[in-house]
């Protein structure tokens, strides 16, 4: 079998890590039974590009169960789990190309591999996939029914492929879905981005001065969890309706140029680039931590970051010392990439659950339904969502109530007023 990972032998640790993750990944795992029994992607080729963590392997083996045939490669160079990855190969007989730590001209030769599955379906997070088909790989347009997209940065991409009709074929916003964001965003980013910035500093948060750059859902889960460590928590933000719901959540909202002569640590979670940039370094405490839990290594402007700097020494696992020409040093943390997955494991299994059987179900549904749909961005079927959710709260053995067919019939009407 085609596979390029870091060591095949490491299979072993890795199929232990996969099977605590397994543990806490109800949903998934349901939905596996089911696909082990229907086999409702019988013959499908898929090609899924995704952080290769213990959770990717769940959800890689539940669509094989369903009779996909799947290559695997990474989303991002460094956060590839090494043992993971030889556990796909070797245990679970899926081709995967992934090495952490990997340069940029393996990561591209991941994706190609990836892509010599000749899919029908896409998964990716990011959109480098669809991107590469789209400028390199258009062979392979004519036989892809669609593909799912994972994360918010990606759904960016492809909304404005969409938008300058060059979009050649249907997506699903996987990241869109409640299930997903209000969860997988909101506590996995939170709790993950602040488990690899204590990873790689072993830094107090409490009492510290911690800047969050961008206030959307995985913003906002990071300065939950910054603050609830004793942090106190600084946000900065271009949208006035972010910035302003900030505020009554209690945060200090400052520009970045304020915000940069006072913070200890900082981390951007924009989708943007150039975030923290020349006018933030100059100004910065010397000693100031720099992260990004964004999908792209482009919100920290890396190379103003070099040209203001004297000289520069990895100091610890994760962490790089810029010293600058005036003699203060910041400390970049796992080279300006997602901090979460690169320093730390990505985020819980818990999360991932239903982020990975929103993936699951959108890759039946587009392959069931592609000819119904126009080369566009669509959200998830809220009857996915709605399932998805109904599975978790069953799993952790919470009941809801049911509405009574007179409630039913009130909120249909319009008759019954005061």
């Amino acid at each position: 079998m085609n596979f390029d990972v870091k060591d095949i032998d490491l299979a072993e640790k890795g199929r232990l890590r996969v099977e605590w993750a397994r543990r806490d990944m109800p949903v998934l795992n349901a939905i596996r039974e089911r696909f082990a029994r229907e086999k409702p992607l019988q013959g499908l080729r898929l090609a899924a590009c995704l952080h290769v963590t213990t959770e990717t392997a769940v959800l890689a083996a539940t669509l094989k169960a369903g009779g996909a045939e799947v290559h695997v490669c990474a989303s991002n160079p460094l956060s590839t789990q090494d043992d993971v990855a030889a556990y796909l190969a070797r245990e679970e007989a899926i081709p995967t190309f992934a090495i952490k730590g990997e340069d940029a001209d393996t990561y591209y030769r991941h994706i190609h591999q990836a892509l010599d599955i000749k899919p029908q379906v896409t998964m990716d997070d990011g959109a480098d996939l669809v991107f590469t088909v789209h400028t390199q790989r258009q062979e392979l347009v004519p036989g892809i029914f669609g593909g799912t997209e994972e994360t918010t940065t990606g759904v960016i991409r492809l909304k404005a492929m969409a938008r300058d009709g060059v979009l050649r074929y249907p997506m699903i916003a996987v990241n869109d879905a409640l299930t997903k964001y209000l969860f997988d965003n909101r506590y996995g980013t939170g709790q993950s981005t602040i488990d690899g910035i204590l990873r790689a500093t072993n830094r107090l948060m409490s009492g510290s001065i911690f800047v969050v750059a961008g206030y959307g859902w995985c913003g906002r889960g990071c300065a939950m969890r910054a603050r609830g460590m004793g942090a106190r928590v600084i946000i900065t933000e271009v949208a006035p309706l972010k910035a302003l719901e900030a505020l009554m959540d209690g945060y200090e909202v400052l520009p970045m140029g304020q915000a940069a002569r006072i913070g200890d640590i900082f981390c951007t979670l924009t989708g943007n680039l150039n975030v923290i940039r020349e006018e933030h370094f100059a100004v910065m405490k010397d000693g100031a931590i720099l992260s990004n839990s964004g999908h792209f290594n482009v919100e920290i402007d890396l190379e103003a970051l070099a040209r203001m700097s004297a000289g520069r020494r990895p100091i610890r696992e994760s962490v790089e010392e810029y010293a600058l020409t005036d003699g203060r040093r910041l400390y970049l943390l796992a080279e300006g990439r997602l901090v979460n997955l690169a320093a730390a494991e990505g985020h819980p299994s818990a999360v991932m659950d239903m982020s990975f059987a929103n993936q699951a179900l959108a890759a039946e549904f587009i392959s069931r339904n592609h000819q119904k749909f126009e080369k566009q961005v669509y959200p998830v079927p809220d009857e996915i969502d709605t399932e998805i959710a109904r599975l978790k709260l069953a799993a952790m053995g919470v009941g809801i109530d049911v509405l009574t067919p007179e409630q039913v019939k009130y909120l249909a009407s319009y008759d019954l007023g005061t």
